[in-house]
């Protein structure tokens, strides 16, 4: 009999509430995972949540108002099509931003800068602080727009208003606005030019600071801006970062906790990390009966888990479905851990999903007191059950089948072929989809358009290749899919997961090249 915890995380464990930043903790979009991105009812889920504030995307529409959009167009996140910037606000009112997550957030509208402002200011005497805002500026020429929504506005309240433009962010800081100057990663010629410039701010993209820079110390506040992995999570937790963006409320609160409480502890995440591979080759016939879409499989694993604490624990594993069926044999099991102590917990799983994203969770909640007549402490750990797909690419032309992401989907294919340091990626077949262009993302650079593109593979690093022709270890992250149309609708035919890059698209899977010397 197949045993699943339901409910959402936090009624595990919330011991991470009661810990205070810095690094204070930003839901990326809001609270993205439970409500629809960048609309006000996941910008208060995330401060319901107990994160210290949200961080979203602002641009502007045709009458010259910010409205929150992660996008350009409108296709993805709302139930309408083209470019937000041809729209006028009378115009975005009637459009439903809501229903393309879960039906009962039918109705929700895309919001204005102004509102998502308001929809957190403290209210009555005993309120408590605002919540932190970082304000993603999308696109050039908004700062005197920005400027005019924050005019009178709470002095309490903590903004920064983000932006990849170093041209944009010296125009905020003339107009007085705490600026935030946006970077892929940190360099000593971007330490000289926020100190030279007073930027009181930077922020890291994606993922934690690393490299030599990182380490050193700076003028600037320095915020990591998207993080979402369990072990990058505790180590920006673990340094003297001012902020971190996420996608995961949750995992971010408990590795702040766990920083703070075990700061001792330098054995990492305390799940171990699983990848369960999801067959190479959908077949051609579709999705065996039952298994409910190809994203989809069997697997037993062992997982490892640790008491990353200096004192026993009581200890429950389990699992949580976050999209899909599953099945799990094994689960949940209860565990005594002694101080430092781990256990591996093997189980079995079987199911999945059509498309790629929402990957399982395995959460492992701890319970203790430190001592006699002390109230019970808790907190609870995730991880997830990362579904991935691998492809090996050596001489010649390869064809990857995409999943059919919808019942009675025709199939679809792309080629790959690795030439003069460079993967070249064709359509075909594109699944009868309409305006069908390529969408590739590769070593963290996404590109997109044609039906034909060609990438540079980058350079293996020093020490990370083995076999015969220099197959690197690790392998590069890698997924395509190609973009259409489908009845008039846009859609996605996805080899893995990865595309788009948002809390619904899921792992990227792993190419492993044979470089030939």
């Amino acid at each position: 009999m197949s045993e699943v915890l339901d409910g959402p995380l936090h009624e595990v464990g919330r011991l991470g509430e009661a810990v205070p930043g810095p690094p204070w903790l930003l839901g990326a979009r809001g609270l993205a995972a439970a409500a629809p991105e960048n609309t006000l009812a996941a910008l208060e889920a995330a401060v319901e949540l107990g994160l210290d504030g949200v961080s979203y995307e602002a641009r502007a529409c045709a009458s010259g108002e910010l409205v929150l959009l992660a996008d350009a167009n409108l296709d993805r996140t709302t139930d309408s099509h083209g470019p937000v910037a041809t729209r006028t606000l009378v115009e975005l009112a009637s459009i439903d931003a809501g229903s393309w997550f879960h039906r009962r957030f039918s109705g929700e509208r895309i919001a204005l800068l102004e509102e998502a402002l308001e929809s957190m200011e403290p209210r009555g005497s005993g309120a408590g602080s605002p919540a932190i805002h970082v304000i993603q500026l999308a696109a050039p020429n908004l700062a005197a727009e920005v400027a005019r929504v924050l005019e009178g506005r709470d002095p309490r309240r903590t903004l920064r208003i983000a932006s990849q433009s170093r041209e944009t962010c010296l125009e905020l800081r003339d107009l007085g606005l705490e600026s935030m100057l946006l970077v892929a990663r940190a360099t000593r010629e971007v330490q000289a030019f926020v100190r030279d410039e007073r930027i009181p701010a930077v922020g890291i993209l994606s993922g934690p600071w690393r490299g030599d820079a990182a380490l050193e110390v700076w003028s600037s506040e320095r915020w990591a801006l998207c993080v979402d992995d369990p072990e990058d999570l505790l180590e920006c937790a673990r340094r003297p970062l001012t902020g971190v963006g996420t996608r995961e409320g949750l995992r971010a609160l408990a590795a702040r906790a766990l920083a703070r409480f075990a700061p001792h502890d330098h054995w990492g995440w305390p799940i171990s990390p699983i990848e369960l591979e999801v067959q190479s080759a959908p077949s051609p016939a579709g999705p065996a009966p039952g298994r409910g879409g190809e994203w989809a499989g069997a697997w037993q694993v062992s997982a490892r888990v640790r008491n990353p604490f200096g004192w026993p624990v009581r200890a429950l594993v389990g699992l949580c479905v976050r999209r899909g069926a599953f099945d799990v044999e094994g689960l949940p099991v209860g565990l005594e851990l002694g101080p430092g102590e781990s256990a591996q917990v093997p189980l079995r799983l079987r199911g999945g999903s059509f498309s790629p994203g929402g990957d399982p969770l395995l959460l492992l909640a701890l319970r203790w007191q430190r001592g006699p007549g002390r109230p019970e402490e808790r907190l609870c750990f995730d991880a997830p059950l990362t579904r991935v797909r691998y492809a090996r690419q050596s001489s010649g032309t390869q064809r990857l089948f995409l999943l059919r992401e919808r019942p009675g989907d025709p199939p679809a294919s792309v080629t790959l072929a690795s030439r003069r340091g460079a993967l070249e990626v064709s359509i075909e077949d594109r699944g009868g989809l309409a305006d069908a262009e390529l969408l590739v993302h590769l070593d963290g650079v996404v590109r997109r358009g044609g039906q034909r593109l060609r990438l540079e593979l980058p350079p293996v690093p020093q020490g990370n290749s083995g076999g015969s022709g220099g197959t690197t270890a690790r392998g590069l992250a890698f997924s395509v899919a190609v973009a259409g149309r489908a009845g008039g609708e846009p859609r996605l035919r996805r080899w893995a997961g990865g595309l788009p890059d948002t809390w619904e698209g899921g792992a990227p899977g792993r190419l492993f090249l044979e470089r030939n010397s």
